[in-house]
């Protein structure tokens, strides 16, 4: 006799800053919007707590990465990130996530879609979402994913495996080029901004033009309802300048306030996602604020301390430390390549019901 409830496989992992459920593509509903109906379910959406499901009652703990063997040369598997509002019934496959990107190495090893090395094992990842490939360095000694480790990311107490991840190819990922207007700045609604598109939409603006310092602590900033009705005005004049179309209901741009730094690092960034702020900044979000901070003229430059040579490590700072992009550009300044240092760890593996 039937309970009433639908379940499949799946494992949840901590991702980067994020957390969700990693999902095999053919665990999923194969039609898209039963699958949606299905991940709202898991994740007990559209309600403020999600008490009925799993998700975290927070944008960064509701999301799903759905992972299948690619048949593209050269591409180990395929990952579809989708987005799972949380007060709201829509999941949206509008963006990248660089963050649950990092769990997706270690559950493409653990679901036996790539064979794992003795060591480490590269496992190359074609993002769905954007068209992209990202190369993630898995710890596998003895052929065994490996979790526990020494490095650190900001955002995650303890330690656990570096999981570097390496973006090539990210520009114009969502908006057809990296700067969709042509322009290291426009003005909109009085204040200029930089649109940009290196793996993340993204609108980058001073704080001071916006009204704050940019220090301000997640609370305060998700307090200031004047500051985020001025943030979301802008947001929707932009999206059809960054070939977004009507971004009313779409979780992209985000939007990127920026200061000088204050801890030795290249910027000081406060990041909407778009309509709460982010207790740190997304990965390829970090990417495309530290990629502003080389184009001279947009108002991150101006703020930006920005070290010599043509591979720059650059600290982006945000509320709750700095996450590093290690940059290398071209002779003409254009940056070629993106890496980051991210970890990952398994937290659970089995059914999840519906």
């Amino acid at each position: 006799m039937s309970d009433g409830q639908t379940s499949t496989r799946v494992m949840w992992m901590r991702g980067g800053t994020s957390k969700g459920g990693y999902f095999l593509s053919e665990d999923l509903p194969a039609d898209g919007a039963a699958r949606d109906a299905f991940l709202l379910r898991v994740m007990g959406s559209p309600d403020p707590r999600q008490i009925d499901g799993m998700g975290g009652a927070d944008p960064l703990t509701s999301k799903v990465g759905v992972v299948k063997k690619s048949e593209r040369e050269g591409v180990d598997v395929d990952y579809l990130f989708l987005q799972v509002f949380v007060d709201q019934a829509i999941v949206s496959d509008a963006q990248n996530c660089g963050n649950i990107l990092a769990g997706i190495g270690p559950f493409a090893i653990e679901r036996d879609l790539v064979a794992a090395q003795d060591g480490e094992t590269r496992v190359a990842i074609f993002m769905e979402n954007t068209g992209q490939i990202a190369i993630a360095t898995v710890q596998t000694p003895g052929g065994k994913v490996r979790y526990d480790g020494e490095a650190r990311i900001d955002g995650v107490p303890g330690s656990a495996a570096p999981i570097p991840l390496e973006f090539r190819d990210t520009a114009g990922s969502s908006c057809g080029a990296l700067l969709p207007t042509g322009n290291a700045f426009d003005e909109v609604e009085g204040v200029r901004v930089t649109l940009i598109d290196n793996g993340m939409p993204c609108v980058v603006m001073k704080a001071q033009d916006v009204g704050i310092t940019g220090y301000e602590d997640r609370d305060t900033l998700d307090k200031d309802s004047a500051l985020k009705a001025r943030i979301e005005a802008i947001r929707l004049a932009v999206g059809e300048r960054m070939n977004l179309g009507d971004v009313r209901e779409k979780s992209v741009p985000k939007m990127m306030l920026v200061a000088p730094p204050r801890d030795g690092g290249a910027v000081t960034v406060r990041s909407f996602i778009p309509h709460r702020a982010h207790a740190s900044i997304g990965v390829l979000g970090a990417v495309s604020v530290a990629t502003a901070c080389l184009i001279e003229g947009s108002p991150a430059a101006e703020v930006a301390s920005i070290p010599q040579g043509n591979r720059k490590t650059l600290s982006v700072e945000h509320p709750t430390g700095e996450t590093t992009c290690v940059m290398e550009l071209d002779e003409s300044g254009a940056v070629t390549s993106a890496a980051m240092l991210r970890t990952a760890r398994k937290l659970m593996d089995g059914e999840v019901f519906a």
